[in-house]
């Protein structure tokens, strides 16, 4: 896809789940770095709610940190997933809310390569929640 066409800036129209929006023109995207625990799966050719642990927690987080506001899309080395999904680091402001994500412990980093511009600040977001107990990371 030509890289012209890929929006900087988008309204989000809702928030699908953990790491994974729609933006107001319908496409989707997929946060880079990061992996939200599930709240659908997959049942033959369907999807079943049946979320995983965290994942209705995930969801609302990244809801409550996007959803009707507009963001920055950064995009990485690839652009799209196999799914057609765009692929970027979401930025309300000044936030970056894939590391938010992380650094409250809604969500695991997931680095795919060539997609690692910033790999490393999302480990470093992780190690913080993981010495502070957060989330997924939670001793309960």
């Amino acid at each position: 896809m030509d890289s012209r066409t890929l929006p900087a800036e988008a309204a989000i129209r809702r928030v699908v789940d953990g790491d994974t929006v729609e933006l107001e023109d319908s496409r989707l995207v997929r946060y880079l770095g990061i992996d939200a625990p599930e709240v659908r799966r997959r049942d033959g050719a369907a999807w079943r709610y049946d979320p995983a642990p965290y994942a209705e927690a995930a969801t609302e987080a990244n809801r409550r940190l996007v959803e009707g506001r507009r963001v920055r899309l950064e995009y990485d080395v690839q652009t799209h997933d196999r799914y057609g999904r765009l692929l970027a680091y979401v930025f309300v402001e000044d936030r970056m809310v894939n590391e938010q994500l992380v650094a409250d412990g809604y969500a695991q980093v997931l680095t795919i390569p060539p997609n690692v511009r910033h790999a490393e600040r999302l480990r470093q977001a992780a190690a913080r929640a993981r010495a502070a107990g957060r989330g997924l990371w939670r001793d309960d």
